[in-house]
């Protein structure tokens, strides 16, 4: 696994559904925009606007290939890239290959994918409380028909692709395995990790799903507010960078004060820290502030 000081980047995109001016219809029949965000842990590092009718897929490489610059300019090193299967691109995955240590992205099922998991002869029975699943890997050259139809003179690399597979509630038979399971791909060039190891590490990307949350609803990204994207991207970019700022002032606070933890929304920071019952009293002389409820702070 990785330590603490190798930096591990998340890219995701995300929707803000809105009805300004140059908003776009998205895939998901609504208007709004679907910017691409880098999050490293819990701090935003790269914010990018991107119109709603440009998917996720659309030039995501030029985006991605961008936030790495940037990133290089400012001398931060990537340990590991983490990205969804709207990442699953043969200029994506060459980027994260080249400009990452190492990279974790869920493949997007196709027959070629297919065709690779029907081959994977040692499956490791893995068991819940709630499922059955079953986990193996193989060696997999992904795109060769995108590379072919490119014309790229370099040759393609093999990765590892860590599968897991649950049975098919509707025992639905799929074509190129001939079985009834839902498959979870993951493509990667991490070669010493175990396949465990590697799809614990991949669903911690999970949690930027919380920072989008955050984002929208304790920084304002539901309600952007102006008429164009440029500067609705500006508004982006700085609610950002006050998300950053917020998180190390609560991480700062939390390390002095009982009543705070790191992970506190900015709502309950509020009500813990900012907005609190408090009275100014006279007592020897002297006006004191009483502050009510348990609570230690220096008066």
């Amino acid at each position: 696994m990785f330590s603490e000081r190798e930096l591990v980047l998340d890219y995701d995109n995300t929707f803000i559904f809105n009805n300004k001016a140059d908003s776009a219809n998205t895939y998901k029949k609504a208007y709004g925009y679907c910017p691409g965000i880098g999050i490293t842990g819990k701090h935003v590092v790269y914010a990018e606007n991107r119109n709603g009718n440009s998917d996720v897929r659309t030039l995501q490489d030029q985006t991605v290939s961008r936030m790495f610059d940037l990133l290089e300019q400012h001398h931060i090193k990537i340990k590991a890239f983490r990205a969804d299967s709207g990442s699953c691109l043969y200029e994506v995955i060459k980027l994260a290959n080249e400009r990452a240590n190492r990279f974790y992205i869920k493949a997007r099922m196709n027959a070629a994918l297919a065709r690779a998991i029907s081959q994977i002869e040692s499956w490791e029975k893995i068991e819940s409380l709630e499922e059955t699943m079953y986990r193996g890997e193989i060696k997999y050259t992904p795109f060769v028909k995108t590379h072919r139809e490119l014309k790229k003179a370099e040759p393609l690399q093999t990765y590892r692709l860590v599968v897991t597979k649950t049975k098919r509630k509707d025992r639905q038979v799929n074509l190129f395995t001939n079985e009834a399971y839902i498959y979870s791909a993951i493509i990667t060039n991490d070669w010493d990790m175990s396949n465990d190891n590697i799809v614990f590490f991949y669903n911690q990307r999970g949690t930027v799903e919380k920072e989008f949350d955050v984002l929208k609803n304790d920084f304002g990204w539901n309600h952007v507010p102006f008429s164009k994207l440029e500067q609705n991207t500006v508004f982006l970019l700085f609610t950002a960078m006050c998300r950053n700022l917020y998180q190390y002032i609560i991480t700062g606070f939390s390390k002095t004060y009982k009543n705070l933890k790191a992970n506190f929304r900015i709502k309950k920071f509020i009500f813990r820290f900012i907005c609190i019952p408090a009275k100014w009293i006279k007592t020897a002389r002297q006006y004191k502030l009483k502050i009510y409820g348990n609570i230690h702070f220096k008066t």
